[in-house]
């Protein structure tokens, strides 16, 4: 029994028609004149257009394509033809029929054909995934903008809060103890237990005053209005005399010029690099490097502890390694966690400079 003649184009045209897209043959030929040999049925439900329109005006298709991506498109293309490569290309394209704008997504594949080259590929539209693209990116830019505002207002509060306890709590508490050493030296020395009331109200005094100095430090560092580099410096110090662990700064500029919202959340960063050293790490030697770099500031914060595994870096409510990557990319930045030579943890910051300055000491 003769099997059934099969009719391939017919197989053919119910593949094509049921992709989705265009189905597309485009072809240039030795004077770089476009045709397209094969257009699917999708031209007219992708473009607007009929496959017999764009075939009888080739150049149509690079009208459609918005001005700001016909060159993106040209370079693709000869990109694909001189080095026989695959053409994946996105853009956007004018739909005059329905006064629209889309994003399609062209990826053919190219042969040589004598005197030029024909590429066989499939044209979708993508509209749908840039929109949801867009309206992430533009959600994202949204809480990184909210977060840098939450983060000034806090910094602002901070400062308010550091004032008002160094200027007031802190003069009540110095007239306190001159009015406390006044009244000791009225007291009837028959009775010595006053006495050692009075010095224990004073040296309770004595620890309250220090802790308004430390809380003020922490809130606020008077060593900013100094510069990001001696506010660093000091920090260093700090971190010696508290965690134990010793702690060197090198600098390549003994000033770098920055805004104050940029040095604060610059320190703050560096401040949560150096507390999660302190209660992670078990490291007993900590090298800090701040560089200025042309126009941006580097600055390198290395460790000779235990590292950092890669599911501590996301695993749930970790917010100081979060905090710290957004309040770099607030500024513009980076921040990036690897492995510090020898073996511990590297957390690097690059910043771009917000006005041009000198050039840095080579």
């Amino acid at each position: 029994m003769t099997p059934p003649a099969i009719d391939y184009e017919a197989r053919f045209n119910a593949i094509v028609g049921h992709m989705p897209g265009m189905v597309v043959q485009l072809a240039q030929d030795a004077g770089g004149a476009i045709h397209f040999p094969y257009l699917s049925e999708g031209c007219a439900a992708l473009l607007g257009l009929s496959a017999a329109e764009l075939q009888r005006d080739p150049d149509l298709f690079l009208r459609l394509i918005l001005p700001e991506d016909r060159k993106g498109y040209l370079d693709s293309m000869q990109a694909s033809a001189a080095a026989l490569s695959a053409w994946n290309w996105e853009g956007r394209i004018w739909i005059d029929a329905w006064k629209d704008v889309k994003w399609i997504n062209l990826r053919a594949t190219p042969h040589p054909m004598e005197g030029g080259v024909r590429w066989d590929g499939i044209m979708t539209n993508i509209t749908a995934g840039k929109l949801e693209q867009q309206e992430a990116a533009n959600s994202r830019a949204g809480l990184a903008e909210l977060t840098a505002h939450i983060e000034e207002v806090k910094e602002q509060e901070r400062t308010r809060i550091a004032r008002e306890i160094h200027d007031d709590l802190g003069g009540n508490l110095t007239a306190i103890k001159m009015a406390l050493a006044m009244l000791a030296r009225r007291l009837p020395p028959e009775q010595p237990q006053l006495a050692d009331k009075a010095a224990y109200v004073d040296a309770l005094v004595d620890r309250t005053i220090e802790a308004v100095h430390r809380i003020s430090l922490d809130l606020r560092p008077p060593m900013l209005d100094f510069g990001i580099v001696a506010a660093l410096e000091w920090q260093v110090r700090e971190f010696e005399k508290q965690a134990g662990i010793a702690c060197t700064f090198t600098t390549n500029e003994k000033d770098i010029d920055l805004s104050p919202d940029h040095a604060i959340a610059l320190f703050r960063i560096f401040q949560e690099a150096l507390t999660n050293i302190a209660k992670h790490a078990r490291a007993t030697q900590v090298t800090v490097a701040l560089q200025r770099q042309r126009q941006h500031i580097s600055l390198k914060i290395s460790d000779n502890g235990a590292g950092v595994a890669q599911a501590d870096r996301v695993k749930p409510g970790s917010f100081g390694l979060r905090g710290m990557s957004e309040r770099a990319r607030a500024l513009g930045g980076t921040m990036t966690l690897s492995a510090a030579p020898g073996g511990g943890t590297m957390v690097a910051i690059k910043i771009k400079l917000a006005s041009p300055g000198t050039e840095p000491q080579q």
